[in-house]
């Protein structure tokens, strides 16, 4: 039913547009298959047992050029890991100031990476799935303004962009559905091409509030840092209103049949529990007639700042008088508080390699057929995991 009545309203619209209305229609989907190696492993929302469902997905653009500069776009996807329930991804405006600038509004992807525009097209790329230590952040949209500046600085081609908006989102934060507020979210993504070389930079700036209240664990310990009045202590922890900030920088090599792509980004909310993160991947590829086969590495490497640890008092200051936060379990009076918040800080730690072999074979103009084989270790716990993918993408 609600994809019946999705239909029947993107119909209704599509017919409600004025006739001298170009209406254009675009397709893309992955049929995306995998399984980890080893019993009890997961890795990307796999285990041992085969499944095709978790990155599988349909999509249909509809574009509509409304003349007089002024078009509509809007993008509808069903993605197997929420039953193949189809919801608008993107629906935005876009008004052509000139021949080389656009403002747009709506809802629109967030360019936090080289493939954001483009994130959810296989067909676009070499890999299953793009590397996921740097492509990791659980929301990709948002909605509010973008302006897009195309020229030519020399002999180099120049696409700058900024963005302004919000996003009110639930996110893989401290759990894995927590109610988030990005407001005031500003943003510039400014990439050079010549030729074969591309390069690229961004840098965004948020106000962040994150609801936290899904762990247990980290509301009762908020809940006892208000106990003792350690009120700054418990700000230092929870997530409200906090400066948040997202850096990127990136290239690509495509000369002849050598390709190569790296990026770097760095994320963070400043004076809370989440850690700092850092990651970065480095990939290489060639092209043989029909077939890709490339090598990536990445490397992920989360952290809160030293400097967080150990910032509640050896003593508090209670009515009934001081008491110490010991370490000493026997201790009646000792609240532990030291030894829970170090520990919730120092659980955010991550720190990780994955190497990656794969091909792509163009078995036809608008279908490609695609093989990964993973190893992700994990440097924290010791532990490796080993993911074997395949998939076919396909645009129409």
């Amino acid at each position: 039913m609600k994809k019946t009545l999705l239909g029947l309203s993107i119909a209704a619209a599509l017919v409600s547009l004025p006739s001298f209305a170009e209406v254009r229609i675009n397709g893309f989907a992955s049929i995306v298959g995998g399984q980890t190696l080893d019993d009890d492993d997961t890795l990307y929302g796999y285990d041992n047992d085969f499944n095709m469902e978790q990155e599988s997905k349909f999509a249909l653009q509809v574009s509509a050029d409304l003349q007089e500069r002024l078009s509509a776009t809007a993008q509808v996807i069903a993605r197997g890991e929420n039953d193949f329930d189809a919801e608008f991804e993107w629906a935005y405006l876009t008004y052509e100031i000139s021949d080389n600038s656009q403002l747009s509004a709506g809802k629109m992807r967030i360019p936090f990476y080289r493939y954001s525009d483009f994130l959810d097209v296989g067909y676009a790329y070499r890999w299953v799935r793009p590397p996921q230590s740097v492509y990791n952040l659980s929301f990709t949209t948002y909605e509010g303004l973008s302006y897009l500046h195309n020229s030519t600085l020399g002999d180099w081609d120049s696409a700058l962009q900024l963005m302004y908006g919000a996003v009110n989102d639930d996110i893989v934060a401290v759990t894995n559905n927590d109610a988030a507020e990005l407001n005031d979210t500003l943003g510039v993504n400014w990439t050079l091409s010549r030729d074969w070389f591309t390069a690229r930079v961004a840098y965004f700036m948020s106000e962040a509030s994150i609801d936290v209240s899904n762990s247990a664990q980290l509301t009762s310990l908020l809940n006892g840092l208000d106990g003792y009045g350690l009120s700054e202590q418990r700000q230092d922890l929870e997530i409200e209103e906090d400066d948040a900030y997202f850096a990127a920088i990136g290239f690509g090599v495509d000369y002849n049949n050598f390709l190569f792509d790296a990026e770097y980004t760095q994320f963070e909310v400043e004076d809370s529990i989440l850690a700092k993160q850092r990651q970065y991947y480095a990939s290489v590829g060639y092209r043989i007639d029909d077939w890709t086969v490339h090598f990536t590495y990445e490397n992920n490497d989360d952290e809160n700042d030293s400097s967080e640890l150990n910032t509640i008092p050896a003593q508090i200051q209670t009515p009934n008088g001081p008491i110490n936060v010991s370490t000493n379990p026997s201790d009646p009076n000792a609240p532990l508080l030291r030894d829970a918040t170090n520990f919730v800080l120092l659980s955010q730690r991550a720190e990780s390699n994955t190497y990656t072999i794969g091909a792509r074979y163009n078995f036809h103009p608008s279908a490609a057929f695609k093989i990964d084989v993973s190893r992700f270790e994990d440097d924290i716990t010791n532990t490796e995991v080993d993911l074997v993918s395949m998939g076919v993408d396909l645009v129409f």
